[in-house]
């Protein structure tokens, strides 16, 4: 099995980065979204089946794959504001 990572931030997004993906159903400023599949179809047919999160923008953004095989930091996420 392997964990698939997706983040994204609209932070700084500004006019000049119109085409940035939109990765869930609601407005955010911050979302990510971590799935454990065997694979990153079927983690993008779990996360369609749960209709909250855009897949055809998921799409767009490569995530992160993290196998479960070794010891390791698994996710780690630091915000200054």
């Amino acid at each position: 099995m392997l964990l698939f990572v997706w983040r994204h931030s609209k932070r700084f997004s500004s006019w000049s980065m119109l085409d940035e993906p939109h990765i869930h159903r609601e407005n955010y400023l911050e979302a990510d979204v971590t799935v454990l599949a065997p694979s990153k179809a079927k983690a993008l047919e779990l996360l369609k089946r749960n209709g909250n999160w855009n897949v055809e923008e998921l799409q767009r953004i490569e995530p992160e794959e993290i196998s479960l095989d070794q010891p390791r930091i698994v996710t780690s996420h630091v915000s200054f504001q």
